[in-house]
């Protein structure tokens, strides 16, 4: 593995020692788990709290998203996903000083001025593809980047033509070479920004652009993308394809995300994105306590 730990403010990341844990604060009117916080009426005061509770019960980071990825989703432009996440993020870091906030965006100009409102970590689901400002942003401010696996058909017509048609479909001809090569490619494009090794997360990106099989694959497999040499981010949360297996809505899914979770973890999994920050906390430490184990 290239870096052992990761360090933001008085907070250091040891890779391997324990599993993290990363609660979603999506401040949308339509995610597809339907905790949009907009719906909520007040969203920055919805959003403290929600964040107040994420961090007694166990989470590591704090991920505010202001557009919606599920399938179908309409797009924001930068000013509209701007007026939804900035305050929100301005008033976590007033009230948790210490807490560590990421921002889900794959927008530049979102990017910076989340970063200068107070995020320290970007995660974007189109790892540096979607904007080529992105990365630029992210070496300016030496903040650490979360790159996605995506073949998703994106609402967006602007993404999809600087991504190319690749990226319309869920076909690949060897799904964890495919996944493997592409996030290698994405590594490729953080390096050449001058982003550090050590600033680099990899995620496999379970549910955009694959099918179910698909994703069971990859999350038994995610052991190979481990071996990249980089930590990994799970985001398997509610999901769809736990849907499809067990013909259940994004509410009743919890019990489906633990198994993926506990799995992950088995697998290499260094952070879990997660709805369910209290129960999904528990799964993480019961399973480390398993295979971590300290001889």
């Amino acid at each position: 593995m290239r870096s052992t730990s990761l360090n933001i403010g008085s907070f250091t990341f040891n890779w391997g020692s324990r599993t993290y844990v990363m609660g979603i604060l999506n401040v949308t009117p339509d995610s597809f788990s339907g905790d949009g916080i907009i719906a909520k009426g007040d969203a920055v005061n919805a959003a403290v709290e929600q964040a107040r509770s994420f961090l007694e019960s166990g989470a590591d980071i704090l991920d505010v998203g202001g557009e919606s990825t599920r399938p179908g989703s309409a797009p924001v432009n930068a000013d509209e996903e701007m007026e939804r996440v900035i305050p929100v993020v301005s008033a976590l870091r007033k009230n948790f000083s210490d807490a560590i906030i990421s921002i889900d965006t794959y927008k530049a100009q979102v990017a910076e001025e989340s970063i200068k409102a107070g995020a320290q970590i970007v995660n974007d689901v189109w790892g540096l593809r979607a904007d080529d400002n992105l990365a630029l942003v992210a070496a300016k401010y030496k903040t650490p980047v979360i790159l996605m696996h995506n073949r998703s058909n994106p609402a967006s017509v602007e993404v999809r033509e600087k991504l190319g048609n690749a990226y319309a479909g869920a076909e690949y001809k060897n799904l964890m070479e495919d996944v493997k090569r592409e996030l290698l490619e994405c590594v490729a494009l953080a390096k050449q920004a001058q982003i550090a090794d050590s600033h680099i997360v990899l995620d496999p990106g379970v549910g955009f652009g694959k099918t179910r099989e698909h994703n069971l694959e990859l999350i038994n497999r995610l052991d190979e993308i481990r071996a990249l040499g980089y930590p990994v981010l799970l985001g398997t949360s509610r999901k769809s394809f736990i849907g499809f297996t067990l013909d259940l809505p994004p509410d009743q899914r919890a019990e489906g995300t633990a198994a993926t979770v506990a799995v992950g973890i088995t697998r290499g999994a260094d952070i879990i994105r997660v709805h369910d920050v209290k129960q999904m906390a528990r799964v993480a430490k019961m399973t480390d306590a398993i295979v971590r184990r300290k001889e």
